[in-house]
Parts: C-alpha cells; sequence; structure tokens
C-alpha cells in the first residue's frame, strides 16, 4: 500500500501531530513501507500456531488461587453508613 503525502497530513492531523512538509516524504515512506509489511504478515498461515503472551519463553511466577483472608462484610458494613441486603447503600449522583 502506498501513502502518499496528502494521506500523511490528514494522518497527522488526526493524531495531532506537527510534521514538517520536508518530511512528508519520509513518513509516506516508511508508512507504507510499515503497511506493508502488515500486508505481508496477514497473508502468512498460522494454522497449528499458538499464540503468545510473551516473546520471550518466560512464564508468569503467580500464587495459588486460594482465599488467604476470613470475610470480614459483616464487621465492615456494621460501621457504614447505610446498608442493606449486603449492599452499601450510597446517594444518588447521576439523575
Amino acid at each position: 500500500m502506498s501513502l502518499t503525502t496528502d494521506d500523511v497530513k490528514k494522518i497527522a492531523h488526526l493524531a495531532r501531530l506537527g510534521i514538517v512538509d520536508q518530511q512528508m516524504n519520509d513518513y509516506a515512506r516508511d508508512l507504507s513501507a510499515m503497511l506493508d509489511l502488515m500486508a505481508q504478515m496477514d497473508n502468512l498461515d498460522t494454522t497449528g500456531i499458538l499464540p503468545m503472551a510473551h516473546p520471550m519463553d518466560q512464564t508468569q511466577r503467580l500464587r495459588p488461587d486460594s482465599v488467604t483472608e476470613t470475610n470480614q462484610r459483616e464487621a465492615f458494613q456494621a460501621i457504614a453508613p447505610q446498608t442493606e441486603a449486603g449492599l452499601y447503600l450510597v446517594p444518588k449522583v447521576i439523575e
């Protein structure tokens, strides 16, 4: 895909970027090259390839998903100004 300098001006305006007119051709060429690369990558067959969460072969150290604290809802709601059926009642802020 080949972008023109007019396309670059529109993109720069939408992104609120200030680009010097002397650099418009360079930006048009570089952005066109990026879009061409994206088009090539779009045509690749990725069947059977699992998505990666990280480009390196790493795993996250996660803690076990287990309850570590006791339920203290009654104690917290005892000091709340207004509660009802286990919920906190707050003033209406949106009409």
